[in-house]
């Protein structure tokens, strides 16, 4: 996140004493990135943050894959995915390689008995239903129907709902998450041609210190397997930081789209940017205005890339019989392009009201057993008259 955001209180220099008005000390943790020369804050702690009492227990997480190899166009019914209760256990992966996680949740209340750290992976959560308040120790973002939330690795965080039906697309990536280098000048801030700018993000706020001992459950997953820990302090302790790397949410429904008079190919969609795939979003916008453009995609290989597209809101002009919820996995190897009929329908249309998240990966996906669950069977047929 290359801005330098503070929050809280700091002592003027950084390495240097800091005591809270009865003379005891404060903590200071650095939370970085890349060894220590990616982004990083710094955080100050009521107790020292390693207090490690007992290590409950370790298991696998890792998802069943069903298809090692892929070459069959899929689509998922993501809403036939069961709600569950518990936020971790709601959390389903789909679709994986070695750089990234895809999956669904549908968790129906808070997150409260305990802490969560992704060791390995920052995450994106998107919010397709549901409302409420992520919960970290670096401050708390409220969150809605089409926010992103990209929450850094090593982030202790809790998610409250103030809702029951809730739908979650996430992406773990063992890669940062950055905005487009193409959007920003030399110094990190966003260009006036991009379709976003720094005062659309939703940055933490409302920093809870809450100076406590006791018995505290934190769950922390690394290399496929979750670690149950009990630390002696509460883990959202932290009186203040400054930095560059922290939480941050940003709704599709501030991208702006960018249009012109012949179809725009979907870099003009990009919305964040890792070193191993994408991220787009596609929002309702203007269609090109050549008197003669054809608004649907041209056929299109992905000779380099396996595309994911979950579908939000609104109609997709480019499919047929596509839902809330559903994805479609678009693999390597074979072309993809309009279903039947779409083409044709477009030609003289002025705009179009769809929403949906695309995922390009530059590494083949894998195919999980909770995929194949909600697999409808016969997509990959689909594009036959």
């Amino acid at each position: 996140m290359p801005i330098y955001q503070k929050l809280g209180e700091i002592p003027p220099k950084r390495h240097t004493v800091f005591k809270n008005k009865n003379g005891n000390h404060y903590y200071e943790q650095l939370f970085g990135t890349e060894g220590f020369s990616g982004m990083d804050s710094l955080l100050y702690h009521t107790h020292r943050p390693t207090q490690v009492k007992e290590i409950l227990r370790s298991y696998s997480v890792e998802p069943k894959i069903a298809i090692n190899k892929n070459i069959k166009a899929l689509l998922l019914k993501g809403f036939e995915l069961k709600p569950t209760a518990d936020y971790l256990e709601s959390r389903k992966t789909l679709l994986i390689n070695s750089d990234c996680a895809i999956g669904l949740a549908a968790p129906t209340r808070s997150q409260t008995e305990y802490f969560y750290k992704n060791a390995d992976a920052d995450e994106m959560l998107f919010i397709h239903r549901g409302k409420g308040v992520l919960k970290t120790f670096m401050g708390n973002i409220p969150f809605e129907y089409g926010d992103y939330l990209i929450i850094p690795r090593g982030m202790i965080y809790q998610m409250h709902f103030e809702t029951s039906d809730n739908r979650l697309l996430f992406c773990e990536s063992h890669a940062p998450y950055y905005t487009p280098k193409r959007y920003k000048n030399s110094q990190g801030q966003l260009l006036e041609h991009s379709p976003f700018c720094e005062r659309d993000y939703k940055l933490p706020m409302q920093l809870e210190t809450h100076d406590e001992k006791g018995d505290f459950l934190m769950k922390i997953k690394k290399e496929g397997m979750m670690h149950e820990l009990v630390f002696a302090t509460h883990p959202f302790d932290v009186v203040g930081w400054d930095g560059y790397n922290f939480p941050w949410g940003f709704s599709i429904h501030n991208f702006e789209p960018i249009t012109g008079r012949l179809h725009q190919p979907p870099p003009v969609h990009q919305t964040f940017e890792t070193s191993t795939f994408v991220v787009c979003s596609f929002c309702p916008r203007l269609y090109d205005y050549h008197p003669l453009s054809i608004p649907a995609p041209y056929n299109h290989s992905n000779i380099d890339s396996d595309e994911v597209l979950y579908y939000v809101d609104g109609d997709f002009m480019s499919r047929n019989n596509i839902e809330q919820g559903h994805i479609t996995l678009h693999p390597k190897g074979i072309p993809h392009g309009p279903a039947p009929g779409a083409m044709e329908r477009s030609i003289g249309k002025t705009d179009t009201q769809e929403l949906a998240v695309m995922i390009d990966t530059f590494k083949p996906l894998m195919v999980t057993e909770d995929a194949m669950a909600i697999d409808d069977g016969k997509y990959y047929k689909s594009w036959v008259e």
